[in-house]
């Protein structure tokens, strides 16, 4: 496809200066036929009227409600007529040449279904993420975060999820797959999306010519360890293949008792009990999306866990995790349980 036409789509709460620069730098740089969608989720701040009355070419959507990032995302994706989806966040300010950039991998006919640019911090001087990593437990990082971007490889490759703060999917996959799962409200959607579309027998990558700078903070408040938590869970039961489920099974429940010591220590235990008991209440919603998630499973149980990692290698988690004794024993425990995976066969 030389000429794709690319829907972007930003989601916006409570952020109006900082959405109106973001969303002006966009605009600038869209070509005849693509489409700006911004879905507002009822800030209170004037973030809906700043947008639409800065950049005349933006198609707002006002929610009567703040119905999270993953659904106001498909809200906009649902009004987009793009060949290409772009999901920006409201504090990602795209570099020049970020339209051509992220438009290149459809362009150039790559096979990817789904990819991220490169997302910076600081300026552009340090990486966000270069490509989410994922450990077999579920727990999903930013990769090579806070490295120099000097430091890392600038060549277009596959990664294990693609990052919402930069997402890009092409429409056609994007309707076959379902979008975002709404009720996630936010954070662990782009995991979620990403091993669903690798079970598919799908590939996921970056394209480090499109940039963003990103302004991150990782603590967004006691809700945001129970939302991960909650989500890490309702992502390993949706996506997981029955073999991989087992096979990680006693590393989850070793990991259930760890976290939730260092949850109480670090004063969110209550975030982390409340997430069991979110995760119970829906686990009838969740035992009939697995279904359907698994009905379109293309791969082996083997080839989707050679996505995850057994190296908790994330700044975020602390030293204990990366000790080396750790680190030993996560890695014997992931050499067996793949080893077990592979003598399964087809079926697994």
């Amino acid at each position: 496809m030389a000429t794709p036409r690319v829907s972007l789509v930003v989601v916006t709460y409570e952020s109006r200066d900082e959405s109106r620069r973001v969303i002006r730098a966009i605009a600038e740089q869209l070509r005849d036929g693509d489409e700006l969608i911004v879905v507002d989720n009822a800030s209170t701040d004037g973030t809906a009227d700043a947008v639409a009355g800065a950049i005349a070419q933006a198609d707002v959507v006002r929610s009567a409600e703040n119905q999270g990032f993953a659904a106001a995302a498909n809200a906009g994706a649902a009004r987009a007529t793009g060949d290409l989806l772009v999901f920006l966040n409201q504090d990602a300010m795209p570099s020049r040449g970020f339209r051509e950039a992220i438009a290149a991998p459809l362009s150039e006919s790559r096979d990817w279904a789904a990819w991220m640019g490169l997302v910076t911090a600081e300026g552009g001087r340090v990486v966000n993420t270069s490509g989410g990593v994922i450990h077999f437990t579920g727990i999903a990082w930013a990769g090579e975060a806070g490295l120099s971007v000097s430091a890392i490889v600038e060549e277009p490759h596959e990664v294990a999820f693609a990052s919402g703060a930069c997402l890009a999917v092409p429409r056609a996959v994007w309707d076959e797959t379902g979008g975002f799962a709404p009720d996630f409200f936010m954070y662990c959607e782009d995991v979620d999306l990403s091993l669903r579309l690798r079970l598919a027998g799908q590939r996921v990558g970056i394209e480090p010519g499109a940039r963003v700078d990103h302004a991150y903070e990782f603590a967004k408040g006691e809700l945001k360890w129970r939302l991960l938590e909650r989500n890490r869970w309702a992502t390993l039961i949706r996506t997981y293949p029955a073999a991989l489920l087992a096979a990680v099974a006693p590393a989850l429940a070793v990991t259930e008792f760890v976290v939730l010591a260092a949850a109480v220590r670090s004063g969110w235990g209550r975030q982390k009990l409340l997430a069991w008991a979110d995760l119970l209440r829906a686990l009838p919603r969740l035992t009939r999306e697995r279904r359907a998630t698994q009905s379109t499973r293309a791969v082996r149980s083997a080839e989707l866990a050679g996505s995850l990692t057994a190296d908790l290698s994330s700044s975020y988690l602390g030293a204990p995790a990366r000790s080396p004794a750790v680190a030993a024993l996560l890695r014997g425990y992931w050499r067996v349980a793949l080893g077990l995976l592979e003598l399964g066969g087809r079926g697994s």
